[in-house]
């Protein structure tokens, strides 16, 4: 079967989830994990920024309490929370502990909130970086104090959690393909298995069986797939064992009829007309029974063969040149490279029966074969035989290479034959792993082509 152009194919799509889903896991908890990072780092530093905020509003206030206390001077004599700095606003006027921070600082949200005599906090942005302002009322003094601490670290520290966070999701993502990737062969395994066993089983080694398997979950496929392996080898052998049974059953009788054709032959002369007449009928139909049960016997050979294992090296060219002088054809029609380079591995006799076939072929329903060639094309040998008949339709020239199929009016014509030399020649030529087709002729007729591997030198 083949890809659908565009499609991914299953271990693909398993890989994929597996990335994904990992990808979608580590990316909830990496969110998760950022977040409420950042909301404790921030909530430390506010809680602990307010209560130095109290303690130094509380300084602040009992120094004021002092008779002529200046708000400058008391404000420098205070220490800041780590490098947060003070800023104080006593009426309309604005005090700060650094020249960097002032009235400007505040918020007017944060001022509005101080007004009504509440505390509050306030984080906001500045073109300094973030910054985080705590304002505490100081009724009695009269004032406002506000703490400002800038939060350019904890940006620092949450950036590298957030690249140790994402760099983590990535190799999580990763490592989820990779185990995807490894799960995926252990499932298509199985599959995979059973694609390479049917293809052997397809080209004839109906020995081929699933190896045994322990997983619980492929026990009973295994033990099924071999089951079905088990009925159709022996249904093939079964019908391949009639096929030939009746077919040497048939044997007896049959020379027996021939060696009476023969006898009556012997006396032709003595017979009336009608009776030469008959007898050639009977001597035409005797031979196209005696060649229909050599073919028979040949086809129940292969549906019962295993793969070809005693292969020799066999010259097509040379095998040709042999047929066509065996049979008293014209040898003329021959076009061969010279050399080995047309030398195949198979059984020799097969092959020229096949071949013998081509030319049989031929004769019955081309009116003959015009040219045969032999030649190599890059790892195949090819087998070419042109006739000068009417040719043979597109849709029936898949069809002919069947059993028992004949080329179209050969039965009006009263052609000999069963209809079983091309199954013989398409069933051989797949056993030596090649193929047969057939198209259309320079000639005008049909051609048959016979490809076969070449033997490696």
């Amino acid at each position: 079967m083949s890809r659908v152009p565009g499609r991914r194919g299953l271990r693909a799509r398993i890989v994929l989830g597996f990335a994904a889903s990992t990808l979608l896991v580590s990316a909830v908890l990496v969110t998760t994990t950022w977040l409420l990072a950042r909301s404790y780092v921030v909530e430390q530093r506010e809680q602990a920024l307010t209560q130095q905020a109290f303690a130094d509003a509380d300084v602040l206030r009992n120094r004021m309490s002092t008779a002529g206390a200046d708000v400058g001077r008391v404000l420098g004599e205070l220490v800041p929370f780590g490098d947060a700095e003070v800023v104080v606003r006593s009426g309309e006027d604005w005090f700060s502990s650094s020249l960097d921070v002032g009235g400007r600082n505040v918020p007017g949200e944060l001022q509005d909130v101080v007004a009504t005599g509440a505390a509050g906090a306030m984080r906001v942005e500045t073109p300094d970086g973030p910054q985080l302002v705590v304002a505490v009322p100081v009724v009695s003094a009269g004032i406002e104090f506000y703490a400002v601490s800038p939060l350019d670290d904890l940006e620092r520290l949450l950036r590298t959690l957030a690249l140790v966070l994402g760099a983590g999701a990535c190799v999580a993502t990763l490592a989820g393909a990779g185990f995807g990737a490894w799960a995926s062969r252990r499932a298509v395994l199985p599959l995979e298995q059973v694609a390479g066993a049917a293809t052997r089983i397809a080209g004839g080694e109906l020995s081929t069986r699933l190896p045994a398997t322990d997983d619980p979950d492929l026990v009973g496929i295994v033990a099924a797939f071999n089951s079905m392996v088990d009925a159709l080898s022996a249904r093939i052998s079964r019908d391949a064992r009639f096929v030939g049974d009746v077919s040497h059953e048939l044997r007896s009788p049959l020379t027996s009829l021939t060696t009476s054709v023969e006898v009556l032959a012997t006396r032709r002369q003595e017979l009336p007309a009608r009776a030469q007449e008959a007898l050639a009928l009977v001597e035409g139909e005797v031979t196209r029974l005696r060649v229909t049960l050599d073919d028979l016997l040949q086809l129940a050979w292969f549906d019962g063969a295993g793969p070809l294992l005693d292969a020799a090296p066999v010259s097509m060219g040379e095998l040709v040149r042999e047929v066509l002088e065996g049979t008293g054809r014209d040898v003329g029609l021959l076009v061969a490279e010279p050399g080995d380079g047309t030398t195949v591995l198979g059984d020799k006799s097969r092959l020229e029966r096949a071949v013998r076939n081509l030319l049989d072929n031929a004769d019955r329903y081309g009116d003959g074969p015009v040219r045969v060639a032999v030649h190599r094309c890059e790892g195949t040998v090819l087998v070419t035989v042109d006739d000068a008949g009417p040719g043979v339709p597109v849709l029936d020239r898949e069809r002919i290479f069947e059993r028992f199929a004949r080329a179209p009016g050969s039965a009006r014509r009263s052609v000999p034959g069963a209809g079983l030399g091309l199954a013989i020649v398409a069933e051989t030529t797949a056993q030596h792993g090649g193929t047969a087709e057939c198209a259309d002729s320079p000639a005008g007729g049909a051609r048959f082509v016979l490809s076969l591997p070449a033997a490696r030198s």
